[in-house]
C-alpha cells in the first residue's frame, strides 16, 4: 500500500490562522459589525483551547450564507488569499512537502477550512488532494447546510479514512502534521504523528508520547 503525508493548514503550512485573518479582513471592509467580531473572537478562543463545537459553528455559518452565490464567495476569498495569506506560507513547510514528494508519498491538505481558501493554497503548493469542510451548493448558491461531517476532530479521521480506502493508503505508515490538540484523533490514527508549532496542550501530549515537535 502507498503512504501519505497529511498536512493541516493554519499555523502549520501557514504561519497564521486564516480564520482570524478572514474576520479582520471582513471587518476592514465593513462587512461585519462589532457583535460578530466579538463572537468570532470567542470562537477562536474556544478553538485554541480545543473546546469549540466546530460542527455547530460551521452549521450556523452555513445557514447564514444560504442563498449567497458560490462564485462571489470564490472571488472574494480568492482576493483575500492573494492579499492576506499567500505570503504567510512557511518556507520550512515547503521543504517538508518537497521531502515527501521525493519519497513518493501522497500529499494531502487536511483542514477544517472551506475549499475557498484551502484550494488556492493547495494549487500554490502543488498539493493534489484537499480534504476540508464543504458547504452544500444548489444551482450555484449555498443551500445553508454543510456536507457532513465538518473536517474537524473526529471528522478529519472520517475524511482521511475515506481517502485512504479509495487511494490505497496505509494510514499506519502515514504522516500527519498539525499544530492543534483538537487534531488529536487524527494524530493517533496515523503511524507518524508530527506536532508543528504546537499549542500548549499538544506540546505536553507530544512530549509524553515522544512525538517529533517542529517549529516552522
Amino acid at each position: 500500500m502507498a503512504r501519505a503525508a497529511f498536512f493541516d493548514m493554519d499555523l502549520t503550512l501557514l504561519r497564521v490562522n486564516s480564520g482570524s485573518r478572514w474576520i479582520k479582513y471582513l471587518r476592514r471592509r465593513g462587512e461585519i459589525g462589532l457583535p460578530m467580531l466579538l463572537k468570532s473572537g470567542y470562537w477562536l478562543f474556544q478553538y485554541r483551547l480545543s473546546l469549540l463545537n466546530m460542527e455547530a459553528v460551521a452549521a450556523k455559518l452555513a445557514l447564514d450564507m444560504a442563498g449567497d452565490a458560490e462564485a462571489e464567495m470564490r472571488e472574494k476569498v480568492g482576493e483575500f488569499y492573494r492579499t492576506e495569506i499567500r505570503d504567510t506560507v512557511s518556507p520550512l513547510a515547503k521543504e517538508a512537502l518537497e521531502r515527501h514528494r521525493q519519497q513518493g508519498d501522497r500529499i494531502v491538505l487536511l483542514t477544517s477550512a472551506t475549499p475557498y481558501v484551502a484550494e488556492p493554497l493547495a494549487d500554490e503548493l502543488a498539493i493534489p488532494h484537499v480534504l476540508c469542510t464543504r458547504l452544500a451548493v444548489e444551482n450555484g448558491r449555498f443551500s445553508g447546510t454543510l456536507l457532513p461531517p465538518a473536517c474537524y476532530g473526529e471528522g478529519k479521521v472520517h475524511h482521511a479514512e475515506r481517502f485512504a480506502s479509495s487511494h490505497g493508503i496505509d494510514l499506519d505508515a502515514s504522516f500527519f502534521y498539525t499544530d492543534s490538540y483538537s487534531d488529536l484523533p487524527m494524530l493517533l490514527r496515523v503511524g507518524q504523528p508530527v506536532a508543528v508549532n504546537p499549542d500548549r496542550r499538544l506540546v505536553r501530549y507530544a512530549r509524553h508520547r515522544g512525538w517529533p515537535i517542529l517549529s516552522w
